[in-house]
């Protein structure tokens, strides 16, 4: 049975008093300690009794929660450590122990680019140091795909107050195809990353009509006088439910797309899915492929996904999104007729 809160702060007690080896420790001075402890961290006036802090130095020196304390008693009445050395908060780490904190420091590392983090950052550097002291350092086993120097990071931080404390934006915003920045006044909801590009979604404040702006586009951002305004149709929790990327409409509807995928391909689409509402119509049992469904709105993210698979896959229907693919697919050849 795991420790209470009041045992542990006992147990770290004991242990920095049995660590000081320039004082004398008797049973007496211990139980002192503790109660000093309790009422410091606890307000607990109540006091700590002999018999308690006795039973604390057994369960201390066992194994019942891996200190193995090297708790010996000297001259029949001081306490102290055998080993000076020793001490419960230098337990050694298991393998198990070990993984599971090298694999939790991986995952937090990938939330740098937010300064709100800036106080983890730390504590991950302070626990990757711990890690390499307890064991040989090793290569990474969790790799995630990053971009540190992608353009529009910096503004993360900043997006990311404005959109915690609702304030009003200005923004100078400059697509690809612009030839000038333009305005836009936001009121800004969610912060989307997709394929390591990240994208800023809000409401325009005249008439709350959601926009989705690349950060790497906008030039300029400056709190505005307007009033903030949620959009009501807007649910961040479930807004990309029904869609590959982040190209959407609040009015977007999805729609049923069918697709043939080679053997080849259905073996990688089985198990990664194109959307989570991927369903497997029917396995053709004489050459392997198969007839996927997915119901999606049709954004040009979805296009890109299908064209990444070549002549692996082939949309079935609708007519609207077949036609488009042949027309691509046509364009793109006839760039390679004449090589």
């Amino acid at each position: 049975m795991p420790a209470n809160k009041n045992a542990l702060i006992r147990y770290k007690t004991i242990d920095n008093c049995l660590r000081n080896v320039y004082r004398r420790w008797t049973l007496e001075d211990l139980v002192d300690a503790c109660c000093d402890a309790l009422y410091e961290y606890e307000g607990i006036r109540k006091g700590v009794s002999v018999r308690t802090v006795q039973s604390d130095i057994q369960m201390m020196r066992s194994d019942k929660l891996g200190y193995n304390a090297p708790i010996e008693v000297y001259d029949h009445k001081y306490y102290r450590y055998e080993d000076p050395d020793y001490s419960i908060t230098n337990m050694p780490f298991s393998q198990n122990d070990y993984e599971a904190m090298q694999e939790a420091v991986d995952m937090l590392r990938q939330l740098q680019d937010f300064s709100q983090f800036t106080e983890m950052s730390d504590v991950v550097g302070r626990l990757q140091d711990k890690l390499s002291l307890a064991k040989d350092k090793r290569k990474p086993i969790i790799h995630f795909d990053s971009v540190p120097d992608l353009k529009g990071l910096k503004l993360l931080t900043p997006l990311y107050d404005y959109i915690a404390h609702k304030q009003t934006l200005r923004i100078m915003y400059q697509s690809f195809i612009a030839t000038e920045p333009q305005e836009f006044i936001l009121c800004p909801y969610l912060l989307k990353e997709f394929r390591n590009r990240w994208f800023l979604f809000g409401g325009k404040a005249s008439n709350l009509l959601i926009y989705n702006l690349a950060l790497d586009r906008i030039v300029s951002i400056e709190p505005s006088d307007k009033p903030f305004r949620e959009n009501p149709d807007f649910d961040p929790e479930h807004f990309f439910d029904d869609v590959i990327g982040v190209s959407k409409n609040i009015n977007s509807r999805p729609v049923e797309i069918q697709f043939w995928a080679s053997e080849e391909q259905s073996k990688y689409i089985k198990t990664k899915p194109l959307h989570q509402s991927q369903m497997l119509v029917s396995e053709n049992s004489e050459d392997g492929s198969c007839l996927f469904r997915i119901k999606v709105v049709v954004n040009f993210e979805m296009y890109s996904v299908f064209m990444s698979y070549g002549s692996g896959v082939k949309i079935i229907s609708p007519r609207n999104v077949v036609k488009y693919m042949r027309d691509k697919m046509k364009e793109t050849a006839s760039m390679y007729e004449n090589d």
